[in-house]
């Protein structure tokens, strides 16, 4: 009995976890010119006036190359960071560690009005540089944090031995603590991505008419408009994460990549 009630309690907290998912999915089909829920009848419109939207398409490019670049910035930024942290002991090595983490604790309007005198004078406000730069602070604490604790999991003895008999610092590094940490790499990278792409707050504060990520586009079109174009590209983003997560799981398993990350 007690596994019968488990298992329902499991398949209810399912269904209460994709129910929103579901509702914007039969959505997207609906035929109408507004949104409604249930649909009355069914037509894929919406996703060709979505492929059809310069907008939407326009966003997609810059949300693309800026969360790709972020990635790459963050984890360049966050290795080493998550190296030192990890195998250095230094005074003020807590303070550090606290100031890489505190943009998770600071509410993003905040970060975004933060970032937005900072850059606006330079200036690197509507350019694809300062959507980056305004990105990487909150990126950059996700690797360093899923390195980190992938790096818990090396040995350092392991590396000291290798430039005993020889190795160099950066050939011990590569060959005995790269293919330990590599999980936590890929999945660093991949939530920086996510969150790149995904980032809308702070994009309002440093983006304009040159660069609009998607979000931002997406937000721009729903303040005119509702429709069941909206559904669809709501959908056709939890794909893109689906897709995403499928690609860590087939290249270097998810789990195993969670665990060290």
């Amino acid at each position: 009995m007690g596994r019968v009630l488990w298992g329902a309690v499991l398949v209810a907290l399912y269904l209460f976890l994709l129910a929103p998912i579901l509702v914007v999915l039969v959505e997207s089909f609906d035929n109408a010119t507004y949104l409604r829920f249930p649909p009355e009848g069914f037509t894929f419109d919406a996703y060709r006036q979505v492929f059809g939207n310069a907008a939407f398409r326009t966003g997609v490019q810059v949300s693309a190359v800026t969360a790709a670049a972020t990635a790459l910035l963050a984890l360049v930024a966050g290795v080493p960071a998550a190296l030192a942290l990890t195998r250095l002991r230094f005074r003020g090595r807590a303070a550090v560690e606290a100031a890489f983490l505190s943009p998770l604790l600071v509410p993003h309007i905040v970060l975004g009005l933060a970032l937005l005198l900072i850059l606006a004078p330079i200036p690197l406000t509507d350019t694809y540089p300062g959507l980056i730069v305004a990105h990487l602070g909150v990126t950059v604490p996700y690797v360093v944090r899923t390195v980190s604790a992938a790096l818990a999991s090396a040995d350092p003895r392991a590396e000291e031995a290798a430039r005993t008999l020889g190795a160099s610092g950066f050939t011990a590094f590569r060959r005995i603590t790269l293919p330990v940490i590599r999980p936590g790499l890929f999945s660093g990278g991949v939530i920086a991505f996510l969150l790149s792409f995904d980032e809308t707050v702070i994009s309002l504060f440093v983006s304009g008419q040159n660069t609009v990520p998607l979000p931002v586009a997406i937000l721009q079109y729903v303040e005119y408009r509702s429709d069941p174009s909206v559904a669809s590209l709501s959908v056709l983003l939890v794909l893109l994460s689906v897709v995403v997560v499928v690609a860590v799981e087939r290249g270097i398993g998810l789990r195993r990549s969670l665990r060290s990350g």
